[in-house]
C-alpha cells in the first residue's frame, strides 16, 4: 500500500478540489468485520429505515452533492442533478428488489415439517467505484448490500474521492454506524490490498475491463468470495429503415456523447445500412456540430463537459489519430478546445474500410461508423465484439426488433431508444468482457445475499423403517 497523498482536480478548471491521505486498508476491513455481526442481526425493518434516512440526508444535501459531482467530474450541473436523484431513488428500488428477489419462502411438508428458503448476507463486501458516476454507481452496490445485512468498505476512484467522501458522510449522518460503511481512500495499491484481503467476503466492482479481469484473476482460486463485475462495452447502435432520420440522429447523439461519452453503455459503433448512410450522416453531423461543450456551470448549459483529465484526453486524441492512420475516414474531427484542459469536441469517424477494427472501449466522445449492406450484416457487425453490455436498434418493425433481440448478444437491448437508456427497475449488466453474469440495478439483491434452504420441525420426530436387525 502507498503512503502518498491523493489530490483531486476539477477537470474543467484544473484547480485543486480535494486532498487526502491513503487509508489504512487493514483498519478499514477490521472495523467493518467488527461491525458486521450486530448489523446483520438487526431486523430488516431497522436497516431499511436507516437507508430511508440516508435518502433523506442525500435529499437535504442535494445541491451540495450535485455541485461537487459537477466540479469533480466536469459533467454539466443538470446531469449531476440527475445523478443525485438516482442516488435517492435507489433506496426504494432496492427495498422492493430485496423483497422480490430474496423474500422468505415457506412450504408446508406435513409430516416432514416445513421447508424454508431465507437469505443471509455474505459479510464484509468491498465496493470499488468508478469516476464517471462517482455517487450513483457505487451507491447501486452499497444500498442493496446494506439492506441485505452486509457491511461495506467503499473505495472510490482516486479521481473522484471528494464525492465518495460526501456520500459516506450521508450514510453516517443517517445513523448508520461508521463501521458499517467504511471509506477507503487510495489508488491501485489500496484496491489490490482490499481485493486480496483475507477479511473480506466479496468484491463489487464497476470499472474498466482491465481492472475487472485483474480482480477475477486475483480471486479465481478462492470461490468463497462473491465477485460482481460490471466492465463496460463496445456498444453498437444499429440504424435500419426509418423515415425519422432526425429522431435517429438525436438518439445517436444521446447514446454516443452524453457524459462526454464516459458511460459504460455509450454507443461506440454506429452500424448503418448503406442506403441510409448519406442522409443519416447529414442529420447526425449537423446536430453534433450544434452541441455546446463547456464547464459545468456555464450559461447556456452545455450538453457535455470535459473528459476526466488530460491524460484521458490525450489518449482519446491518440486513438482518433490511430484509426485515421489505419484506414478510417474522419467525418467530424475530434479536437482539443484547450491544450491545458481536457475539453474535447465529439469525433465521428468511418471505420468501414479498416482492415482490422480494434475491439476496445474508447471511453470518450468518439463514435465509429460502419456501413453494411443488409440487416443480417448489421446484426453480425453488432456482434463483432468481445463485449456485450448494451445494443440498440433504430427503425424497423416489431418483427425486425424480435430478430434483433433474439440474435444480438448483450445484457441491455433497446428499440428506438438510446443505448444508455436502462431502467433502474430492471437488471443491469452484460456478458462477454462486459461482466460476469452478475447484473446489478434491480438484480443487485442476488449477489448481496445467498440463499439458505432449511427443513424444520418444532420437535424431533424420526424413525427408521428398514434395514434394522431385531436386536
Amino acid at each position: 500500500m502507498s503512503d502518498q497523498s491523493f489530490i483531486s482536480y476539477e477537470p474543467a478548471t484544473g484547480a485543486e478540489l480535494w486532498r487526502g491521505e491513503a487509508s489504512d486498508v487493514d483498519a478499514c476491513v477490521q472495523a467493518a468485520r467488527h461491525a458486521w455481526p450486530e448489523w446483520a442481526s438487526r431486523p430488516i425493518a431497522n436497516r431499511i429505515e436507516l437507508l430511508r434516512r440516508f435518502a433523506n440526508e442525500v435529499r437535504a444535501a442535494s445541491d451540495e452533492l450535485a455541485n461537487l459531482i459537477a466540479r469533480e467530474t466536469g459533467k454539466p450541473l443538470w446531469e449531476a442533478r440527475t445523478e443525485v436523484d438516482s442516488v435517492i431513488n435507489k433506496v426504494d428500488i432496492s427495498v422492493n428488489a430485496y423483497a422480490e428477489r430474496t423474500g422468505k419462502k415457506k412450504l408446508d411438508s406435513a409430516l416432514q415439517g416445513t421447508a424454508a428458503v431465507r437469505h443471509k448476507p455474505h459479510g464484509v463486501l468491498v465496493v470499488l467505484g468508478p469516476y464517471n458516476f462517482p455517487a450513483h454507481l457505487p451507491n447501486g452496490h452499497i444500498v442493496p448490500a446494506l439492506i441485505a445485512g452486509n457491511t461495506v468498505v467503499f473505495k472510490p476512484s482516486e479521481k473522484t474521492p471528494a464525492v465518495g467522501e460526501l456520500l459516506v458522510k450521508c450514510f453516517h449522518r443517517a445513523g448508520i454506524p461508521e463501521g458499517v460503511v467504511q471509506l477507503a481512500i487510495g489508488g491501485i495499491d489500496e484496491g489490490k490490498a482490499l481485493v486480496g484481503h483475507k477479511g473480506i467476503d466479496g468484491v463489487l466492482f464497476t470499472g474498466s475491463v482491465q481492472g475487472g479481469i485483474a480482480i477475477n484473476r486475483m480471486l479465481a482460486t478462492n470461490p468463497a468470495k462473491i465477485v460482481a463485475l460490471e466492465m463496460g462495452g463496445n456498444n453498437p447502435i444499429v440504424v435500419i429503415d426509418t423515415p425519422l432520420l432526425t429522431d435517429a440522429a438525436v438518439l445517436i447523439v444521446q447514446s454516443a456523447f452524453t457524459s462526454a461519452g464516459q458511460r459504460c453503455t455509450a454507443a461506440r459503433r454506429l452500424v448503418v445500412l448503406e442506403h441510409l448512410y448519406e442522409p443519416l450522416m447529414q442529420e447526425l453531423l449537423k446536430l453534433t456540430r450544434r452541441l455546446i461543450i463547456g464547464e459545468p456551470f456555464a450559461e447556456p448549459a452545455p450538453y457535455m463537459g470535459p473528459v476526466i483529465d488530460n491524460p484521458t484526453a490525450e489518449a482519446l486524441m491518440g486513438s482518433f489519430v490511430h484509426l485515421i492512420s489505419h484506414g478510417a475516414k474522419p467525418l467530424l474531427h475530434m479536437r482539443r478546445i484547450q491544450e491545458d484542459l481536457p475539453f474535447l469536441t465529439p469525433g465521428i469517424i468511418d471505420t468501414t474500410d479498416m482492415p482490422e477494427r480494434p475491439d476496445v472501449e474508447l471511453f470518450g466522445p468518439l463514435l465509429q461508423v460502419i456501413r453494411v449492406k443488409d440487416f443480417d450484416s448489421a446484426i453480425a457487425e453488432a456482434n463483432n465484439t468481445r463485449f456485450g453490455l448494451s445494443a440498440s436498434l433504430i427503425g424497423g418493425n416489431p418483427q425486425d426488433y424480435d430478430r434483433f433481440w433474439a440474435n444480438v448478444r448483450a445484457g441491455v437491448i433497446n428499440w428506438n431508444r438510446p443505448t444508455n437508456g436502462a431502467s433502474s427497475a430492471a437488471p443491469f449488466g452484460g456478458i462477454g468482457l462486459s461482466g460476469n453474469h452478475r447484473p446489478s440495478a434491480y438484480y443487485a439483491a442476488d449477489y448481496c445475499a445467498y440463499p439458505v434452504a432449511s427443513t424444520e420441525m418444532k420437535q424431533p420426530r424420526a424413525s427408521i423403517g428398514v434395514g434394522l436387525s431385531d436386536s
